[in-house]
């Protein structure tokens, strides 16, 4: 069967991907996507397809390939797959996490889950349909773009802002959805139609400098910077439990009164603390806004108690909530005893860039009926429920500028939506081949479709 060898060719790509290390440690040197770009180039290369690379710093390259349609009216779908990867500490590994090796059906790797998968099946998607000489109406992009995984200044963002008239589209597929539960009541398969915003701050603290051989009373801001950290754990966001979050939980196929207890403001704290880890996090992070203190700096010297120190915390904000409700909160947080020794600062140079309201898209369009068309193809009947993801994607640029975007995909039932969350940026990031399968297909569906529902 063509989707046999389709799925042996993402395989092999998305392996090749991962082999690449386009490692994005936040810093303008690191990511080197070019070597992905280069990878996603030659894969994809032919006569009917026009290539771009956008390279805004040396080895920073995001990858544009347009293959027209029959109608220059007709929607445009992007496929957006990034190429860029968080660090590893592989240490805490099974497996080689740059070995991408396929092991008992799983290809293992830094990116098999975020989002390589789904770069490389596109790209095998995209290549298929070139190859084909198949043509629909309206044009299809193929965009492999760099730094998602530290904000999108140096990929998407520089693209869209600078060559818009290259990745210029009327519809956009991203990362993640897809994740399926089987209940007596059928499958319930999420997709992903809006995301948290992102609010990181830098908050810095002040101290008075001494030596380290007489800390008794000293002014640390180290010590008053770790005192923050605990407090910043131990603050209660509140809950917000709306209907998409109702959603997600019919979709967990969890017992009634569970249900009831995650939908209850007094009693979600006790109930998430009694689910598996992984479904906790999500859940917990689907219904609040998210405090992650991250990095911790401070001193030069270790015999001098040091009157700087700097923290950077990770803050995800749900509809409604906005930068300066975030503001509040910490300095609530932070407390009256050390707030006069603290300032608090967007953590990204250009906040204007990385808005911190949460973005959305509407469901009622083609190509969100053409996604449940074609999801129901591989799981009949199935009901497709909007989601929430709560990290943050490149999809945001494109909704500002009131395009419609979706993070879709299809896995198998063989992974726990438990177990998948735990692979996102941790140990032994792994996808299955059945997944990797449902998932090319699922893009030659939808574009079966979606032309005929425009």
């Amino acid at each position: 069967m063509a989707i046999d060898r389709l799925t042996g060719e993402t395989v092999e790509l998305l392996q090749a991907l991962i082999r690449n290390q386009c490692v994005n440690e936040g810093t303008a040197e690191s990511g080197h996507e070019i070597r992905n770009a280069e990878l996603l180039h030659h894969e994809i290369e032919h006569p009917d397809v026009e290539v771009q690379l956008f390279e805004p710093l040396p080895g920073r390259a995001s990858l544009v390939a347009r293959y027209h349609g029959t109608d220059p009216d007709a929607p445009v779908l992007c496929l957006m797959g990034h190429t860029d990867v968080v660090p590893v500490t592989a240490d805490g590994w099974r497996q080689d996490p740059w070995g991408g090796e396929l092991i008992n059906g799983e290809v293992w790797g830094r990116g098999a889950v975020d989002m390589l998968n789904v770069t490389s099946s596109m790209a095998v998607a995209f290549r298929e349909i070139v190859s084909s000489k198949k043509r629909y109406p309206g044009d299809i992009v193929y965009f492999a773009v760099a730094d998602e995984e530290h904000g999108g200044e140096h990929g998407a963002a520089y693209v869209i802002d600078n060559h818009w008239e290259a990745i210029k589209c009327d519809y956009v597929l991203t990362e993640y959805g897809g994740t399926p539960t089987a209940s007596p009541d059928g499958v319930m398969v999420l997709l992903t139609s809006g995301e948290k915003g992102g609010a990181a701050r830098r908050i810095k603290v002040r101290g008075t400098p001494g030596h380290g051989s007489m800390p008794y009373g000293a002014d640390s801001a180290l010590v008053k910077a770790a005192a923050i950290v605990q407090r910043l754990v131990d603050f209660d966001t509140g809950p917000r439990l709306g209907e998409m979050f109702a959603n997600r939980l019919k979709a967990l196929n969890l017992d009634e009164e569970m249900q009831a207890r995650l939908l209850d403001p007094a009693r979600v704290r006790d109930a998430l603390a009694e689910l598996p880890p992984g479904l906790a996090k999500n859940l917990h992070s689907c219904s609040h806004m998210s405090w992650s203190p991250n990095i911790l700096s401070s001193g030069d010297k270790a015999n001098v108690i040091p009157d700087y120190a700097e923290l950077m915390v990770d803050i995800r904000t749900l509809p409604g909530q906005d930068g300066a409700m975030v503001d509040d909160m910490l300095r609530e947080a932070i407390g009256d005893d050390l707030m006069p020794s603290v300032v608090i600062e967007p953590y990204f140079p250009n906040p204007e860039k990385f808005a911190l309201d949460p973005s959305s898209s509407s469901t009622n369009t083609p190509l969100w009926e053409a996604l449940e068309q074609s999801i129901q193809m591989a799981y009949p009947g199935a009901a497709v429920v909007p989601s929430l993801v709560t990290g943050g994607t490149d999809s945001r640029f494109f909704r500002r500028k009131g395009i419609p975007a979706y993070g879709a995909g299809l896995l198998s039932l063989d992974i726990p939506m438990d177990e998948f969350q735990n692979r996102f940026h941790g140990y032994n990031e792994r996808i299955d081949v059945d997944s990797l399968k449902l998932t090319t297909q699922l893009w030659l569906d939808v574009m079966d479709r979606l032309w005929e529902l425009a």
